[in-house]
This record gives structure tokens, sequence and C-alpha cells, in this order.
């Protein structure tokens, strides 16, 4: 069951609260560079013993280790002081709590992620952050699903890249004996003429595959149907990602929905049981009501993702919560409340 992040109380371990500290920002989007000076404060503790880190604080030195700067050695000596530092308190009473009213039951129902990044491609945080935040929020399971080859812009995954990354996740699941479960999948971008950017041994070793149109928005209302109705028939596709890739709010500015018959691409998705995202990123909001409307009158099931590309934002899920509970989408019809055996059937084919 996933939920809201219980608040740090004193004592706290200073990583602890560096990481704290970092997702709340992510959750809330905060700018890059303030979140990143948190993250690489966790990188050079986590290179330190406590018996270091706490003679720094003592002495004031903090700040001559690459990576710490004033803001992160006030939080660390805060911390080592045995005290809740004073930032990370006033961040927990402003942006601790829910990130929207509405969709509780539905967000407390949800057991997995279909849709995130690492710094694989073009997240910010490596894998086992993002499932330690993953595992800490209350998932049993999530996909990583980095991008493919054609988004250099993303540092999408060669053939090589993604097969090293599969042999990571293994060892993740090694090390996590059962109590989560790191699901192999990608991104993969729907290419013209709608097939996969991937080749088809790689695509067979993939637990799931999220499927998304990244190039040529603007294309002809007819070719882009048909390319997207290709794609969602596709036997390897299990998700269809973002599917109008508009853009509605935030620093990318705003972007018009392709043109496409979604009547008749959510008919191959409900034929070929294709779960249709809803994409929770507030500056997507994809796709928007009357289409979700659309793809539940005609049967689909739907998978609610984060597009996570920080731990923080891994909560994002709230907010396609709250779109879902309010057009009256059935938990059940929700591959994402879903536990990790049946998922596995389904995207399967089983």
């Amino acid at each position: 069951m996933v939920a809201l992040l219980e608040p740090l109380e004193a004592p706290v371990d200073p990583v602890d609260a560096l990481r704290r500290i970092a997702f709340l920002l992510e959750r809330t989007r905060a700018g890059t560079y303030r979140v990143e000076a948190f993250r690489n404060a966790v990188k050079t503790l986590r290179g330190l013993d406590d018996d270091e880190v706490r003679e720094r604080a003592e002495a004031g030195t903090l700040q001559q280790l690459d990576g710490i700067g004033k803001s992160t050695s006030g939080v660390i000596a805060e911390a080592v002081a045995g005290e809740l530092p004073s930032y990370l308190a006033s961040l927990q009473e402003k942006a601790g709590g829910p990130l929207v009213d509405g969709g509780e039951d539905l967000y407390a129902a949800l057991r997995g992620d279909c849709h995130l990044h690492s710094d694989w491609s073009d997240g910010g945080s490596p894998i086992d952050e993002m499932v330690l935040t993953g595992v800490e929020l209350g998932h049993d399971w999530m996909v990583l699903t980095d991008h493919s080859p054609q988004l250099r812009v993303a540092n999408g995954l060669s053939v090589e890249r993604l097969r090293k990354q599969l042999a990571i996740v293994d060892g993740v699941n090694r090390s996590l004996d059962g109590s989560f479960t790191l699901l192999k999948g990608i991104e993969v971008d729907i290419l013209d003429d709608g097939s996969l950017d991937q080749t088809e041994e790689m695509l067979g070793r993939l637990d799931l595959v999220t499927a998304s149109v990244h190039s040529k928005l603007r294309m002809n209302h007819g070719p882009m149907t048909a390319r997207m109705v290709a794609a969602v028939s596709n036997p390897r596709v299990n998700v269809l990602g973002h599917c109008t890739g508009r853009l509605v709010t935030g620093s990318r500015g705003k972007r018009p929905q392709s043109e496409f018959d979604a009547r008749a691409v959510f008919e191959a998705c409900a034929e070929h049981d294709t779960a249709v995202e809803i994409n929770s990123r507030p500056e997507r909001c994809d796709p928007p009501d009357e289409l979700v409307t659309l793809a539940l009158e005609i049967g689909c099931l739907f998978s609610i993702d984060s597009d996570a590309h920080a731990p923080g934002q891994l909560d994002m899920k709230a907010y396609g919560c709250e779109r879902a509970e309010r057009l009256g989408v059935p938990a059940d019809r929700i591959v994402t409340t879903w536990n990790v055996d049946r998922v596995r059937d389904w995207a399967a084919g089983a």
C-alpha cells in the first residue's frame, strides 16, 4: 500500500535528513539546482564514517568537503547534535502533506508504478535510490523504464547498455530477497511507422514495456492514428504512455496535444489488453479528462504512473489518483493496484 511518508523526528541520521529534504523538494517540483545540493551531500556523507562526520560537524569543517555547502552543512550539524534540522522541520510542515485533495482511497490502493526513470537515461538519481524511496513509500513493485536509443537527448539505452542494466536489476532483486520487486522494463519510443525503438530480442527479455511517442508529435491525424494503433497492437507493448504528448504547464512551456483518432487507438488498446497510462506529472496531465472517460467507456485498462525522473516524483501518482477517482475509474481496471504476480501474468499475456 502506497502512503505518505511519516515526518522525521529527532534524533535523525544526517543522511536521512538530507534525503528527506531532497525528496520533499522533488515532490513539489523545486529547481534542480536546489535538489542536487542535498543529493550531492548524501553522496559525500556515504563515503565517510560516522566519527569523521561528527568530528567535522563539531569543528565546523564540513564545508571543506566536496559537495557540502552552507545549507547542507547546517542540516548535517543540527542532525549530529541530535536536533531535527530546522530546514527539514520547515519543509515537512509546508510540503509534507497531500499533494492534492481527492483520490486518497485510490492512492492507498496502489501497489506499483509502470513508468519511472533513473540516471541511466534522463533521471536524476541512481537505480538504488529510486528503489529505496519506492520501498519507503510502500510500493510492492516498480518497473524501471529508462528511454530507448533513439531518444539521444535523454541518453536512451543502447542494446548493450540495456543488457547491463538488466543484470543490475537482477542484483537489486537478489538483495531485496522478495520484499520488493523491481521489474525489467523500458519506455520505448514509438517510431514513425508504429514499430518500436528496440530489438525484438531485448524486448523479449523485459517484464513490461511502456511505449510512447516522443518525436513528430504534430504528425497528421491519419498517420499518427495508424502509428499508435500499430504500437498498441504489438504483443510486446503493455502500456501506452502519455498518449497525447501535451504539456499544460511547467518550465518547458505548453504544447498542444497530438491529433489522432482516440476511439480507434483506445479500441485497439482494449482489444490487445494494452493499458492506457494516466500520466501523473502535473505538466502533462495526460490524457485529458475527456479521453480518460472515452477509454473508460471503451473498456480499457489503465496504469496510473508517476513518470518519475527523481525519487520525490514517485509521489506524483497522487495527481493521477485524484483524476481517476473523480472520473470514476474502478480500482480493479488500474494495473498499478494489482499485485506483482498478476502484473507479470498480464504483461506476459497469460
